[in-house]
C-alpha cells in the first residue's frame, strides 16, 4: 500500500513535515530490505524454535484472525497458519514489495499478503484477534501511530507480541553500539507508549535470547 497522500495545501506546516518524514522513513526501510531479501532467512537460521514459542505466548485458537505485521519473508506464516487452521485468516503486511515476493515464493496460499504501511492497513476495525510482530517497533517512524492502527484493526481483548529472536542487550552488541536509556524497547518506555495507544503491556522477557512483549487490545 502506497503511503498516505500529501495533506493539502491549507494543512499546517507541522503535518505535512511530519507527512513528509513518515514517507522518508518508510522510503529509507524499503530500501534497506530490498536489496537484502533474498537472503535474508540465511543470515539466522536457528531462530525457528523461538519464533514457534513466541506465537505460542499469542494463545491463538482455531478460526482466528492474524496479522503478522512486518511479515518480510514469511517465516512466522506457516506457524501463525498451523496454530488458526484452515478456517482461520492469517495477514501478512510488509512495505517492501521485495520481501512479500520472497513470502509469496516460500510459502504459497499460506497468507493473505498487503503491501502496506503498519500505519495505514487495509482492515476493518476490529478484524484481527492478534498481531504478531517481529523486529518491527525499531523500523517504525511512528510507533505511537502504528500501534494505534493495530490496535484499530484489533479486537478488544485481542493480543499484539512484540518479539525479537534475541534481546536488546544482544542485538545492540551485533551491531557494534550501546543500549541507551531512551531505547524504545525498554520497559519503561514500552509500557506507556502501549498503553497511550489502546494496549496493555501483560508480560515481558529481555534475555540474550529473546525479545518478546505481550499486550492485551484494550477497550476503547
Amino acid at each position: 500500500m502506497s503511503p498516505s497522500p500529501a495533506p493539502s495545501p491549507g494543512a499546517p506546516d507541522a503535518e505535512y513535515a511530519e507527512h513528509s518524514e513518515h514517507a522518508a522513513e518508510l522510503a529509507r526501510t524499503r530500501a534497506f530490505f530490498a536489496t537484502r531479501a533474498a537472503g535474508w532467512d540465511a543470515r539466522f537460521p536457528g531462530d525457528g524454535p523461538r519464533y514457534a514459542a513466541a506465537i505460542a505466548e499469542l494463545g491463538l485458537h482455531p478460526g482466528d484472525s492474524v496479522l503478522d505485521a512486518g511479515c518480510g519473508t514469511g517465516r512466522a506464516l506457516p506457524l501463525l497458519r498451523a496454530a488458526v487452521g484452515p478456517d482461520g485468516r492469517v495477514f501478512g503486511a510488509d512495505i517492501t514489495p521485495e520481501m512479500l515476493h520472497e513470502a509469496d515464493a516460500r510459502h504459497p496460499g499460506t497468507a493473505s499478503l498487503l503491501l502496506a504501511d503498519c500505519a495505514r492497513l487495509p482492515l476493518p476495525d476490529a478484524t484481527l484477534d492478534a498481531v504478531f510482530a517481529a523486529g518491527l517497533i525499531s523500523h517504525l517512524p511512528g510507533p505511537a501511530r502504528a500501534l494505534r492502527e493495530l490496535a484499530r484493526a484489533t479486537r478488544p481483548g485481542g493480543a499484539l507480541a512484540l518479539f525479537h529472536p534475541v534481546g536488546r542487550a544482544a542485538l545492540a552488541a551485533r551491531h557494534g553500539r550501546e543500549l541507551t536509556p531512551d531505547d524504545l524497547r525498554a520497559e519503561p518506555n514500552l509500557r506507556p507508549l502501549l498503553a497511550a495507544n489502546g494496549w496493555r503491556l501483560d508480560s515481558y522477557s529481555d534475555t540474550d535470547d529473546q525479545y518478546l512483549a505481550r499486550a492485551t487490545r484494550v477497550d476503547p
